[in-house]
């Protein structure tokens, strides 16, 4: 009897030993299964979205642009053209290229990519929402430039209404009104560059600049100004106009490596931003064109001179409810 417990007991054992074994074997391929059960289907909701996503911004792009010169020219022609060439490169790799086994696995690396960026950009546009960009390409290019960064991010009722009418004033007079994209000043600018080559004038509203500086890089190109435009139409559908206008006023450059309007405030006046007088204010405002070569400190004569353009726009447009609205 005490031998046949001692079988039982060491039988156990055994078995005990092997289970573990068992397992321990197991878990990382279930664990990596899971993973990839995981990611695929992560994939698929963000599919979905990307299609929806997508679709409602090529409704507006056709619905909305009939200006054949706008940021682009012929944007709306050239991003359905990159589209149908899309769909046809995608019916051509599933019709015969896919039996390529390098072209199979190229095409597999860049869908996993797309996939990656797509996710983390969508991620980083619903965080945005709520918070600030932890940094920008702008801010770091910058650094490895030399030139420092400098920044303070504060509430957007920390800013107060100086220079959030200021920098309506200057650079987005219809902002509360659009919905990403002012047509008027657009057109206006269209008509002046053709008036004067040589003297390029911008229509870029607070969105457009917004979704810039926080998502992608400075420069042009139709990569570039094409994926401004899908940004813009993503943040006008999303966020607030009071949560653009504070992302703007948190990471926009307004001096060599300064960024934000409490850093503005505190290197050029050495106090918060929202104690800034309605000149202050216009001065910092007025450098946004190019804020590395349009001084505040010292005060440029092409500053000074704007900066008092920029006051009488001012009062203009305080009485303005929608305006007012935004500035509380």
């Amino acid at each position: 009897m005490v031998l046949i417990m001692a079988y039982c007991h060491a039988l156990i054992d055994e078995i005990l030993t092997l289970t573990i074994k068992l397992q321990q074997f197991r878990l990382p391929k279930m664990k990596k299964l899971f993973s990839i059960k995981s990611w695929i289907l992560i994939k698929k909701i963000f599919l979905v979205i990307f299609i929806i996503h997508t679709g409602l911004f090529l409704y507006f792009l056709y619905e909305k642009f009939s200006v054949t010169d706008f940021t682009i020219a012929n944007l709306r022609n050239k991003v359905f053209i990159v589209c149908a060439m899309i769909a046809a490169a995608t019916l051509i790799y599933f019709i015969g290229l896919r039996r390529i086994a390098f072209i199979k696995r190229m095409v597999g690396f860049f869908v996993e990519l797309f996939f990656i960026l797509y996710i983390s950009s969508t991620m980083y546009l619903l965080i945005g929402m709520l918070f600030n960009p932890v940094i920008t390409i702008t801010q770091v290019v910058n650094l490895v430039q030399g030139n420092g960064l400098h920044r303070d991010y504060i509430s957007y009722d920390d800013m107060g209404p100086n220079i959030k009418l200021a920098v309506m004033a200057s650079e987005d007079q219809n902002y509360p009104d659009h919905d990403g994209f002012d047509l008027k000043a657009i057109k206006l600018a269209i008509k002046y560059n053709k008036r004067h080559p040589n003297k390029v004038r911008g229509a870029s509203t607070i969105s457009q600049q917004t979704a810039k500086n926080i998502f992608l890089w400075q420069g042009g190109g139709f990569l570039r100004k094409g994926m401004e435009v899908y940004f813009t139409f993503s943040i006008e559908k999303l966020w607030t106009k009071k949560t653009i206008l504070e992302r703007y006023l948190n990471i926009a450059e307004m001096g060599r490596g300064i960024f934000g309007v409490q850093a503005a405030a505190r290197a050029y006046f050495n106090k918060d931003a929202k104690n800034l007088s309605r000149l202050e204010a216009a001065e910092i405002a007025a450098c946004l064109p190019n804020p590395k070569r349009l001084t505040v400190k010292p005060l440029s004569n092409y500053v000074a001179g704007r900066a008092n353009a920029i006051m009488t726009q001012m009062g203009f447009l305080e009485g303005d409810p929608d305006i007012a609205e935004l500035i509380r």
